[in-house]
């Protein structure tokens, strides 16, 4: 689905531009295809550049609570130096690459309530516009794909999913926000932990994997999150046994909160420090109840059977028109602050 808004700001007259993505949702670190689409005004007008912004809806924790706003997270410049005629049509085909951390949005095609779009700046005379609109669909890289059906496997269920500003230390992390996976624990680790945190920052060469987890206080003690660090490769996702992989994380994770509690934040996970696939034997370093080995619903089938419950509103496994509208005004809503 696509924003379809005039440029007002230019004045009456001017241009008109309308950016529409190529079908299909993208891939973190693939590339992002479409076309710019022109129609000049009552005059010539000199188009002096045609801007793409990556913008994302992002949550802000400070003293006072919490509060959303809009992050740029990548600006490419994909025209312009040109001269548009009265009334002329003309195409402006893109294609850019996406950031290797850009978050997710959807599961097999069900939204997961994250908020990403395309935001299109023309500028002309000297007067600039954000004027276009179009959401942006990104799917899982495969192996974070695997990941997340590992963990609906071995008992653990989506909640909900969010861009959370600032960053982790100890990771290379590159946005200036990051993603959480919010999951509520499977059975065997209900006693521990109220909910475990997924934390994708993919690379090049492999990526980052942090989980964080949620301890329940008790009577005596408050509750702190305790977090772990593995590191996995691209290559080789068929030949990988996730259950066991997962579950070992999770049951090292477990392990290393009840250890150390919050006084030491991390644990790199020394034997999945290599990545996967090269004879480390990997599917043997596994903890908890015997989560390697359960054949439960993969990730994708919990994530639609809770689609109705998700601030997304999805609709047959697609988001309702509504909630598309929302989107819009809420990043219109942000340019109308900052402008003012």
């Amino acid at each position: 689905m696509v924003f379809k808004r005039l440029l007002g700001s230019l004045g009456v007259g001017g241009p008109t531009v309308d950016t529409v993505l190529d079908p299909g949702a993208a891939l973190p670190g693939s590339t992002l295809t479409g076309q710019v689409h022109l129609k000049g005004g009552s005059t010539d007008h000199t188009i002096e550049h045609i801007t793409l912004e990556l913008v994302a809806r992002v949550e802000a924790e400070h003293e006072h609570g919490e509060s959303e706003g809009v992050a740029v997270f990548e600006r490419f410049t994909v025209g312009g130096g040109f001269r548009l005629a009265e009334g002329e049509e003309r195409g402006v085909p893109f294609t850019v690459a996406l950031p290797w951390e850009t978050p997710i949005t959807e599961l097999h095609g069900q939204g997961l309530g994250v908020v990403l779009g395309v935001r299109t700046e023309l500028s002309v005379a000297g007067a600039r516009d954000k004027g276009d609109l179009d959401p942006l669909a990104v799917r899982p890289l495969p192996v974070q794909e695997a990941i997340l059906e590992a963990f609906g496997q071995t008992g653990f269920g989506f909640k909900s999913a969010d861009l959370e500003y600032g960053r982790i230390g100890g990771t290379g992390q590159q946005l200036p926000f990051y993603q959480e996976i919010e999951l509520t624990p499977a059975p065997q680790y209900a006693h521990a932990v109220n909910e475990i945190e997924v934390t994708f920052l993919a690379h090049p060469g492999g990526m980052e994997v942090v989980l964080e987890a949620d301890k329940r206080g008790g009577f005596l003690s408050a509750g702190h999150d305790a977090v772990t660090r593995f590191t996995v490769g691209h290559d080789g996702v068929a030949h990988q046994d996730w259950n066991a992989l997962v579950d070992g994380w999770v049951g090292q994770l477990v392990e290393h909160r009840a250890s150390y509690g919050a006084q030491a934040p991390y644990a790199h996970g020394d034997p999945y420090a290599s990545g996967y696939g090269h004879g480390h034997g990997h599917g043997d370093h596994h903890h908890g109840q015997g989560g390697g080995q359960r054949s439960g619903p993969g990730m994708g089938a919990v994530v639609a059977a809770g689609a109705a419950g998700l601030a997304v509103g999805v609709v047959g496994g697609m988001v309702a028109a509504e909630v598309v509208d929302e989107v819009g005004d809420f990043f219109e809503g942000d340019e109308e602050e900052g402008e003012g």
